[in-house]
């Protein structure tokens, strides 16, 4: 398994993989969703990055994160493909998102999630993020928010 940067060539994967994981827990695709699919050239071209764990030219996981503004950073669209075995797929593409907005110089690095999606909170965690309480957290399905600071 090898940890690669954005490529063309798997960008409907990264769409594929959130839009199926998203509507099999929740039903629906919300705006934002479509908006940051939409706009991902736009993200990228702002110094955003879509990390892909890969093997044998077979996506296994994607993360992508995106600037909020100067020292605040998002991670978001963790995601894995449910017809592969993912081998820490995840934590990988997790952590090489987290690099990236650290390395662009983040101090703070941000996660909207829900509270029924256990493996994704155990990656959050285990990497260091602290729950933290919000007053919106701008999904429907959003019910619990993490961030780490430097």
């Amino acid at each position: 398994m090898k940890i690669i940067q954005f490529e063309e060539r798997y960008r409907q994967d990264f769409i594929d993989f959130n839009t199926d994981w998203i509507v099999s827990n929740f039903g629906f695709l919300e705006e934002h969703d479509i908006e940051t699919f939409n706009k991902i050239d736009d993200e990228l071209k702002k110094g955003a990055m879509i990390f892909f764990a890969v093997e044998n030219d077979i996506p296994l996981a994607a993360c992508m994160t995106m600037s909020i503004n100067e020292t605040t950073w998002e991670i978001c669209k963790l995601c894995s493909n449910k017809n592969a075995a993912h081998k820490g797929a995840g934590s990988a593409v997790f952590e090489a998102s987290m690099n990236w907005a650290l390395n662009k110089g983040a101090h703070r690095l941000f996660i909207i999630s829900n509270s029924k999606l256990k493996p994704a909170l155990h990656i959050y965690k285990k990497f260091g993020f602290k729950e933290i309480k919000l007053d919106n957290y701008e999904y429907e399905r959003g019910d619990i928010a993490f961030e780490y600071k430097i």
